[in-house]
């Protein structure tokens, strides 16, 4: 099965109107999917979920009712829809989320007070980081990350640590496919990001300036399991001077540095043993 819409031809050759083969649990995710996408507001009207999940109004409307019933969407007051609160709590109780959450939110507090930047807890699922854990200032730059959101690895600081350490096929495959270009400086040669991902192996730090948010810069650590394996990446976001187009400060990259380490340390990677 497809999972997408097919065309059936009807008697006399004349075009059908798409039909949906998918089953009711592929249309239910659908809806969900309509809400994950990097760019997509934090509130859908039911129209936009009806063209962003591939589904009839109406459909849409009993279905979005089911979720909302059930805790996984929740109908604003100006009758738009968001996430609803069920989904965040059956999605932290995964094992991988929940260990390394609790484990990580020490140092990520200290990484936030000593900075007073935006802080980013991420991991590689499929082809995107998705991340875990955000800590923000009322003053810091604005960007689009949020808690249990997903943005490309290549434009993002956590993402590029996520990449440049994941195995050789996913790295290859990554690639392969066509890379969005969000600003002027966003990299999408593939020659030029492969050279990227050697150099934050070498240095062990992504850095990069207003690639994904206007005005933004980013650093962003690797961090270790026990057995060595990259499982994470820690990073800050700050503003930019417009002046100088400077990104960060020393003393910030050494913050992520020792955030990256302490929490690695935590998850029982020592140096010497790998």
């Amino acid at each position: 099965m497809s999972g997408k819409p097919s065309r059936a031809a009807p008697p006399g050759g004349a075009e059908a109107a798409p039909v949906d083969d998918r089953g009711v649990a592929a249309r239910l995710f659908a809806i969900l999917d309509a809400f994950t996408a990097p760019t997509v507001a934090a509130s859908l009207t039911l129209s936009a979920i009806a063209e962003r999940a591939g589904l009839p109004l109406s459909t849409t409307h009993r279905m979005v009712a089911e979720w909302v019933a059930w805790g996984g969407l929740a109908r604003q007051e100006d009758g738009r829809y968001t996430l609803g609160m069920r989904l965040w709590e059956i999605g932290v109780q995964t094992p991988t989320a929940r260990t390394l959450r609790t484990i990580a939110l020490p140092y990520l507090e200290d990484l936030y007070e000593s900075t007073r930047e935006h802080v980013h807890l991420a991991i590689l699922d499929g082809g995107d980081a998705l991340y875990l854990e955000k800590l923000s200032g009322h003053h810091a730059v604005n960007v689009i990350s949020r808690v249990g959101g997903r943005l490309p690895l290549h434009s993002t600081g956590v993402g590029l640590v996520l990449l440049a350490y994941a195995p050789n096929d996913v790295i290859q495959s990554y690639l392969n496919d066509p890379l969005q270009k969000f600003l002027p400086q966003t990299m999408t040669s593939s020659d030029e990001i492969r050279a990227r991902l050697s150099g934050i192996r070498a240095h062990g730090v992504a850095l990069m300036s207003e690639e994904m948010t206007a005005g933004s810069s980013s650093v962003a650590a690797p961090i270790r399991d026990r057995t060595g394996q990259v499982v994470a990446a820690v990073s800050i976001v700050t503003r930019t001077d417009p002046a100088t187009g400077a990104r960060l400060d020393p003393a910030q990259e050494q913050a992520v540095r020792v955030a990256a380490h302490g929490i690695s340390r935590a998850l029982g990677y020592r140096r010497s043993a790998t």
